[in-house]
């Protein structure tokens, strides 16, 4: 990938993994509406160490913009509740195992440009009824029982198929738990920067290990690039679902299927 290339994904990779709106659907997307011919060993052997490399810009902005929680998170290991810590770990398991065991098959099965956008449409679907049929939250993330957070990374792990949305997925089943919007935005976001560190661990010392002239320069590049997009777009949507405690999902719905829509009748003609 070219420098620009590498930016304009960056960019899209920053907003839409923390909007509900499928970061994976989205890396198959954009070089189908961008007419992109990538090389076929670049996909095939360091597409994915460098999207990864972009998740982990993703996972330090969030770190910075939620400093706050990790760090009581961090001192409930030596005194206090570590009931946050619990929830945590127990939602992010499903997604995790999960992923290690089927992530390959199931991108290898959906990640074409005509099923990212069929689901991506489902994922509209799957926010607008699973925000319609919640009840009004009440519930802060201390308040969460461990069968719930553990629904909640089950719901995660959807993000699997490209279309489905991570954020999207894990929010919503959040608000089925009775977790306030922001509340249940705020999880998560704490939920998303573990799964990409471990994601992380696994992909990135194979960019490290390869000889390919410039791909480390321009992967770490593409991660400053989406860890500012991806801090700009926590801010906005953490201000966006503390004054919305009704119909937040909507805007994310309409896109969802319009993107969709319209992808599927350029394939069509």
């Amino acid at each position: 990938m070219n420098i620009l290339q590498t930016i304009i994904l960056s960019i899209v990779q920053g907003i839409t993994e923390l909007f509900p709106i499928s970061s994976v659907a989205h890396g198959v997307l954009t070089p189908y509406v961008f007419h992109w011919n990538l090389d076929e060993e670049f996909l095939k052997v360091h597409f994915l160490p460098f999207v990864v490399m972009l998740h982990l810009g993703t996972a330090l902005a969030l770190l910075l913009f939620f400093w706050r929680e990790w760090a009581d998170i961090v001192k409930s290991l030596f005194s206090g509740s570590k009931k946050v810590l619990v929830l945590v770990i127990v939602a992010t398991l499903p997604a995790a195992i999960i992923g290690l065991v089927l992530e390959k098959p199931l991108t290898n099965l959906f990640s074409n440009v005509t099923t990212a956008a069929i689901f991506l449409i489902v994922n509209g679907f799957f926010l607008y009824f699973g925000e319609k049929l919640r009840s009004r939250g009440t519930k802060e993330i201390e308040d969460l029982t461990i069968k719930e957070a553990a629904i909640i990374g089950l719901f995660q792990s959807l993000a699997l198929i490209p279309g489905f949305s991570r954020s999207g997925s894990s929010m919503t089943a959040g608000f089925w738990a009775g977790l306030k919007h922001e509340a249940s935005a705020k999880f998560s976001m704490i939920l998303a920067t573990p799964i990409i560190a471990g994601a992380s661990i696994l992909e990135v010392p194979k960019i490290l290990k390869s000889h390919t002239p410039g791909l480390l320069e321009t992967s770490l590049i593409g991660g400053v690039v989406a860890g500012i997009f991806a801090f700009l777009s926590v801010w906005i949507l953490m201000r966006w679902f503390k004054k919305k405690e009704i119909n937040a999902m909507r805007p994310f719905v309409y896109y969802c299927w319009i993107v969709g829509a319209l992808v599927l009748i350029t394939k069509l003609l």
